[in-house]
């Protein structure tokens, strides 16, 4: 399970999109089907289809929880944050690299990124939280350029990592996550 309410009972929906998440992360998205999701959920197919009334609204629903996990994620981090320069982007850069890379939300997203292939507009929320995250940055950065490569860098490692294709070792990655975290709290004029 990756995001669920906070109270007693799963909702017919949250057993709906944990269900497709598991199938997503194992078959990918190309292969799930309705009928699969909602016997992986314990529902029938017309309680599935209530909710989810074709297979691109699971994959939009699955998409921006997606996008309310990492967000929800967000937050949590900037509240911790402590005073410095870069503050968005040090609380970016941490959440990608909390989020993207590795676990159950790696085979989701890559999952997902197959089932894009053949419906490009499943991404335009993402679209829409990249447009909003760079105008984050541009508002609130006391070095503009070191938060722009600092997410710039956490985006490529994140992407290589969900792919599957990341050439680096841990020490490398651990290595790089440390220049990403130097680079957005100190700036490149140091």
């Amino acid at each position: 399970m990756l995001f669920s309410c906070t109270r007693g009972r799963k909702s017919s929906r949250e057993k709906i999109l944990d269900a497709a998440a598991e199938l997503v992360g194992e078959i990918g998205a190309g292969r799930l089907t309705l009928d699969a999701v909602a016997e992986r959920a314990g529902l029938s197919k017309g309680g599935l289809l209530y909710n989810f009334p074709t297979k691109d609204a699971l994959l939009q629903a699955m998409i921006q929880r997606m996008i309310d996990q990492v967000a929800f994620e967000k937050d949590a981090l900037r509240k911790q944050a402590g005073p410095g320069p870069n503050r968005e982007a040090r609380v970016v850069t941490k959440t990608l690299l909390n989020f993207c890379c590795g676990g159950k939300m790696q085979d989701m997203a890559t999952g997902m990124m197959a089932a894009t292939a053949e419906n490009p507009s499943l991404l335009d929320p993402v679209r829409q939280v990249i447009s909003t995250t760079l105008e984050q940055l541009k508002a609130n950065s006391d070095d503009l350029d070191s938060a722009l490569l600092g997410w710039l860098a956490t985006e490529g490692l994140s992407s290589l990592e969900m792919h599957k294709l990341s050439p680096f070792s841990e020490e490398d990655r651990e290595r790089i996550v440390k220049a990403i975290d130097r680079l957005v709290s100190k700036g490149i004029a140091e």
